[in-house]
């Protein structure tokens, strides 16, 4: 990343199968939610696991040193913890934070889980602030990540308690509850000066064909958040930065390195800046991101492979103005590239 001048790392410690950050104030979320009995292999719709056991975690040493060798290349890192949805693996740990409260395993299988926080619960926002400030003392950076995305609202909707929760504070639809919880959980990283990132799911737009029945939201995000654009019409990411929300675009279809099929000239031909965005908006694009997700990626040598070189066009798409690019050129380039990784024992596509 040093070498490519990537200087930011947005880092994925908390999913459905797994916790991997020690919370010393909660040490369940490793020793029950750092372990998953199996794992899905063959695909998103495969009936198959490996039947092996899968567990471990990140310890606050591991964390100091990890963050002290990314300040010595100038790389800041973001953490991310994923809140309301993606959060099996806490709820398997503690299943107070879920909304049923029954007990459940941390998942063994891939996708959308049905499993989320119960963030009425005065308790669940308490668990929560305590899991951020101890991630706020063990990363430097403004910004954190509360991710948000993917969030299934059948859980919230089937709940009396959530849903007598929702009239008495004039929510009237599950989106509005996630957006007023986000900015709830905003508030807290302004008064620990931190910034709030989540992924655009946050403003409460219908991306999802599981919540396609869900009322519109009618609340409004708060303006400090920064959206990870992902998913959805890119109109909706021009309305968020001519809204005054600052955006990092990490469309899927363009970005995802664990995307086999795209190619390395698509990968260098993305642009942050969406088509039709007014010039006066275009400073809102703080950059872009690509995101690595190992689901169906078994070892390092294939994540290896499916991120490099991709993440060498991604780097100088980040830093290049449209006008400067050169797709040739950077092609010529690469061999060098291609030396160094070599000697790293770093596998690559050529």
């Amino acid at each position: 990343m040093a070498v490519l001048k990537m200087n930011v790392f947005h880092w994925h410690l908390t999913e459905d199968q797994g916790w991997r950050l020690a919370i010393e104030k909660y040490p369940n979320l490793t020793k029950i939610g750092g372990r998953r009995d199996s794992t899905q292999i063959g695909g998103w719709n495969s009936k198959f696991y490996d039947g092996k056991p899968m567990e471990g975690y990140y310890t606050r040493a591991d964390i100091k040193e990890i963050v002290a060798y990314a300040k010595e290349r100038h790389i800041n890192i973001v953490p991310e913890i994923e809140m309301p949805g993606h959060a099996s693996a806490a709820i398997a740990s503690y299943p107070w934070l879920g909304v049923t409260k029954r007990p459940i395993k941390v998942s063994t299988d891939f996708g959308v889980k049905y499993d989320i926080f119960d963030v009425t619960d005065p308790k669940v926002i308490a668990f929560l602030h305590d899991v951020l400030k101890e991630v706020i003392d063990m990363f430097p950076s403004d910004v954190i990540h509360i991710g948000g995305d993917e969030v299934k609202y059948d859980q919230w909707t089937n709940s009396p308690e959530v849903q007598a929760y929702m009239k008495k504070h004039a929510l009237t639809s599950p989106a509005d509850l996630q957006v007023a919880f986000t900015n709830g959980i905003s508030n807290f990283l302004e008064k620990n000066n931190k910034r709030m990132m989540g992924w655009n799911d946050i403003m409460g737009a219908k991306l999802h064909d599981y919540n396609q029945d869900s009322a519109p939201v009618t609340g409004t995000l708060s303006k400090s958040a920064i959206i990870q654009f992902w998913k959805g019409n890119v109109d909706l990411m021009k309305e968020a930065a001519r809204n005054g929300y600052d955006i990092v675009n990490s469309y899927h279809e363009a970005t995802y390195l664990d995307y086999s099929n795209i190619s390395l000239e698509k990968a260098y031909s993305f642009d942050p800046v969406p088509d039709g965005l007014d010039k006066q908006y275009h400073s809102k694009i703080l950059g872009l991101g690509c995101q690595m997700w190992g689901e169906w990626i078994p070892d390092v040598k294939d994540m290896y492979r499916q991120t490099f070189p991709r993440i060498a066009a991604y780097a100088e798409v980040g830093w290049t103005k449209v006008e400067n690019k050169d797709y040739p050129r950077f092609q010529q380039a690469l061999p060098y590239f291609f030396s160094r990784w070599s000697k790293r024992e770093i596998d690559f596509n050529k």
